[in-house]
C-alpha cells in the first residue's frame, strides 16, 4: 500500500486532523490557483513585450551609432579629399620652378598619387553614404516598430494592472489563510505537499476518492484501500501518480 511515513511523537496532531489541513489548505490554493489563471498569460506577454521593447531600443542606440562613426568616417575622407587639392596645387605650382626633368616628373607622380587618393577618397564616402542610408532606414522601421511595442506593452500593462486591482486582495486574503492553515501541519508533510504541488496537473496535491477512482488521475482504487483511506488513520498517496488521497466525507 502507498503510504507517508506517519510515525509521530506525542506533540503531533492525529493523521485525521492533518488530512483535514491539508485539504482545507488545497482548497485556498486552488482558489489562489484560479485568481493566478485570470490573469492568464498576460504577465509573460508583459514580460515578452518589455524584452522586446529592451532589444528594439538597443538595435537602434547601436545603429545610431554606427552611422555617427559613418558620419565621421566620410568627414575624414573629405577632409582627406582637402588635403589632396592642397597638396596638388602645391606639387603644380613647384613644377614650374623645377631644375630638371626628374624633378618634373617626380612632382608629376606625386599629383597622380593625390589624385589617387582624391577618387579612392570619393569611393569610400560613396560606400559608406549607401551603408549609412540602409542603418537609416533600418532606425527609421525600428522606430516605427519600438512605437508599436510601446504602445502595446502599456495596453497590456493596464490590463494587468486592473485585474491584478481587481484580485490583488482576495489573493493576499487566501494566501494569509493557507499561512495559517500550514501551522497545523508538520514541516515533513507541507513539504512533501508542495513538492507534489508543484509536479502535479492543475497543482492538485490532495484529492478525494470519486468513483472508487483518484480524483486526480482517474485510476481505480481497489476496496481495501479505500477503507484504509476512510479510516484516516494513515496518509496515502495514489500509487499512480502520487497524490494525497482523501475520502470525500472528510
Amino acid at each position: 500500500m502507498a503510504k507517508m511515513d506517519t510515525k509521530t511523537n506525542k506533540s503531533e496532531k492525529p493523521v485525521e486532523e492533518r488530512l483535514r489541513a491539508l485539504y482545507n489548505l488545497q482548497k485556498v490554493m486552488s482558489e489562489v490557483d484560479k485568481i493566478r489563471t485570470l490573469r492568464g498569460e498576460l504577465p509573460l506577454e508583459v514580460q515578452d513585450l518589455e524584452d522586446e521593447v529592451e532589444g528594439l531600443e538597443t538595435r537602434i542606440n547601436n545603429l545610431n551609432s554606427e552611422i555617427k562613426n559613418l558620419t565621421n568616417n566620410i568627414q575624414d575622407k573629405k577632409n582627406g579629399i582637402k588635403e589632396s587639392d592642397l597638396l596638388i596645387k602645391k606639387y603644380e605650382s613647384q613644377q614650374s620652378s623645377v631644375r630638371n626633368n626628374r624633378e618634373f616628373e617626380s612632382l608629376n607622380k606625386e599629383i597622380e598619387y593625390q589624385n589617387l587618393e582624391k577618387e579612392l577618397c570619393k569611393k569610400r564616402i560613396k560606400e559608406f553614404e549607401n551603408e549609412m542610408k540602409t542603418k537609416q532606414e533600418a532606425v527609421a522601421s525600428s522606430d516605427e516598430l519600438l512605437k508599436e511595442r510601446q504602445s502595446d506593452l502599456e495596453s497590456k500593462k493596464k490590463e494587468l494592472e486592473n485585474i491584478v486591482a481587481d484580485t490583488q486582495d482576495d489573493e493576499e486574503k487566501l494566501k494569509q489563510k493557507g499561512k495559517e492553515i500550514e501551522k497545523d501541519i508538520d514541516q515533513r508533510l507541507l513539504t512533501a505537499f508542495k513538492r507534489i504541488r508543484k509536479n502535479a496537473r492543475n497543482g492538485l496535491a490532495v484529492v478525494t476518492v470519486e468513483r472508487n477512482a483518484c480524483g486526480g488521475c482517474f485510476n481505480k482504487i481497489p476496496p481495501q484501500r479505500q477503507l484504509d483511506i476512510q479510516s484516516r488513520k494513515k496518509v496515502i498517496v495514489c500509487e499512480y501518480c502520487g497524490r494525497i488521497l482523501v475520502d470525500s466525507e472528510l
